[in-house]
């Protein structure tokens, strides 16, 4: 056989298998989900909300609905259980969520002023209840199909593919806010956003459909009691869902800190954070490559502190210049963040078991989300009431005192409560594929 023949049979065999096309699908179908995210989401989703005449308040508030949304998931758990064509229901709700989460760019040519902010807020609860659904349907399907030897280092590369066209469109989309008036420009984020839903919603669609595997429990009473008896999994849990809470006082917040106090444009607000995105990006290939030689856990252990340390890093506004100080944060933020996102993912489908991963998932979603509901609504509560304080107070003060304590929290406390502990759900799952 000739060296062409050799390749091209190669490649026949690749594009018969369906895992290795379920695993170009899922890169494929993040490109357009990306693009939604970076131009209608991040520091741009802010810009909106305050040009709808949003507060710091309306931004805390909105910022705490996608975590509040992940309460869905314990419903959409029990329902897989009876309804298991999770392709189906990952494209009905993946589609519904960006559609309408796009639909609020209609909101200023349809909606009375003084309702924007209040439609905005309702239109937005119901795109991430509809994301919240198809996460849990997403995550069992991809744990399916991914091979759990080489998990870090597929979701690595996908996540950087994914972070390097969101680094590209935010900065595009903080260009066109910037050299076009605030209307023109929304326009053309969401008509973007428009064509890119529809292209994400066919791309779900060509995922695989593997059968299910149903849980074992006898009853819903039982599957829901399932991830609660398993004490290693309910103290990371506890343990992640407290540090979301004092994160999300400070962290969603900085963009608001940057446009509202410190009266940064919004061109420079879509580069830093950009350089967050970037710096992601880059540690997700690095961040999957250890999670190959160590335990997602103890690797979270490494990354807490490091977003802790983002916090703290504000405060270098006292003897540094703001904009540089502002690099740095969001680099040393998206390094962590890049560590958190792909770690506990990875600890959520291998530290679970494959029939009962939709309840675990679900119920992992559902404390993180409370919590994370709670944060930016704390947060915003708090720069509201500070609005008439010092300085120091009002710029960095908050992300400090945040910081701090989160320090204490993830080197104090984080090593008795991550250590970790041997299941064999890792090792049941490599024996069975």
């Amino acid at each position: 056989m000739s060296f062409w023949n050799h390749i091209i049979s190669v490649f026949k065999r690749k594009e018969l298998s369906e895992q290795r096309r379920g695993l170009l699908t899922s890169i494929r179908e993040g490109i357009p989900a990306v693009i939604v995210a970076n131009l209608l989401g991040g520091p741009i989703l802010t810009i909106y909300i305050v040009y709808l005449g949003g507060t710091a308040s309306d931004v805390g508030l909105v910022m705490a609905i996608p975590a509040l949304a992940n309460l869905v998931q314990l419903v959409a758990a029990f329902y897989m259980q009876r309804f298991t064509n999770r392709r189906l229901l990952l494209t009905i709700f993946g589609s519904l969520h960006r559609i309408l989460w796009v639909a609020t760019g209609l909101i200023p040519f349809l909606v009375p002023e003084e309702l924007r902010v209040g439609v905005f807020i309702g239109l937005f609860f119901m795109s991430f209840i509809s994301a919240s659904a198809s996460s849990v349907f997403w995550t069992s399907l991809v744990a399916d199909m991914v091979p759990p030897q080489v998990r870090g280092r597929y979701f690595g590369i996908r996540n950087t593919i994914h972070w390097a066209v969101g680094s590209i469109v935010l900065l595009i989309g903080g260009q066109i806010l910037e050299r076009f008036n605030d209307q023109t420009g929304f326009i053309l984020l969401y008509a973007i956003s428009a064509i890119c839903a529809i292209w994400n919603g066919m791309e779900l669609w060509r995922y695989p459909n593997p059968p299910f595997q149903k849980s074992e429990a006898s009853s819903s009473a039982a599957l829901f009691l399932k991830p609660l008896k398993d004490r290693g999994f309910m103290k990371a849990t506890v343990f992640i869902a407290i540090y979301i809470l004092l994160q999300n006082m400070a962290i969603p917040l900085f963009s608001y800190v940057m446009l509202e106090t410190l009266h940064i444009s919004k061109w420079m607000i879509t580069v830093i954070t950009t350089v967050q995105m970037v710096m992601t990006m880059f540690s997700y290939y690095y961040w999957g490559n250890l999670n190959t030689k160590y335990d997602a856990r103890t690797l979270l252990l490494w990354a807490f502190p490091i977003i802790a340390a983002s916090c703290v890093l504000w405060a270098g506004i006292e003897i540094i210049p703001v904009i540089a100080v502002l690099m740095l944060v969001n680099i040393v933020l998206g390094f962590g963040l890049g560590g958190y996102n792909l770690l506990v993912f990875n600890f959520i489908i291998g530290d679970t078991p494959k029939s009962d991963r939709p309840m675990y998932v679900a119920l992992f979603a559902a404390l993180t989300g409370v919590t994370g509901f709670i944060g930016p609504l704390v947060g915003g509560w708090i720069y509201k009431q500070i609005e008439d304080s010092p300085y120091w107070l009002q710029s960095y003060g908050i992300s400090l005192f945040v910081g701090v304590a989160l320090l204490v929290l993830a080197l104090a406390i984080g090593p008795l409560v991550l250590r970790v502990e041997h299941n064999g759900y890792v090792e049941e799952e490599q024996l069975e594929g």
